[in-house]
């Protein structure tokens, strides 16, 4: 009985062991995400509450109508995604700067850092440009 004792507190504490390891591994990338967070937020709130992105929306939607198609607007976090026929742009935050994701039909086709100070009428032409 001794033995069989010995083998089954090992096997627990080998269960306890990993079962640590994974809550240290959970709370390292909690920690990790919120940190990304707390670096991208400035550019998040610029993303947010500026001028930039109200003109952006303004620039889609003038050139959406142009071409009859309808620019879908939402923000799912602190990320702006817009959506017209098949293609998506997402205006994500992060510690460097706002980054602009393309895609069409679910496929990724390009990213870019977007300068919120540049004119966003570039951008808004460039992603609704036929393709």
């Amino acid at each position: 009985m001794g033995f069989l004792d010995n083998l089954e507190n090992t096997l627990k504490n080998a269960e306890r062991g990993a079962e640590r390891e994974d809550e240290r591994a959970a709370s390292v990338s909690r920690a990790a995400e919120m940190e990304a967070l707390r670096a991208a937020a400035p550019h998040a709130e610029a993303l947010k509450n500026g001028k930039w992105t109200q003109d952006l929306l303004t620039q889609c939607v003038t050139l959406g109508h142009g071409q009859r198609t309808r620019v879908g607007m939402a923000w799912i976090g602190t990320t702006l995604r817009l959506d017209a026929k098949l293609k998506r742009m997402d205006l994500q935050p992060t510690a460097n700067g706002v980054e602009a994701v393309f895609s069409v039909d679910g496929t990724e086709t390009g990213r870019e850092m977007v300068d919120l100070q540049s004119d966003p009428q570039e951008l808004a032409a460039k992603w609704l440009a036929t393709s």
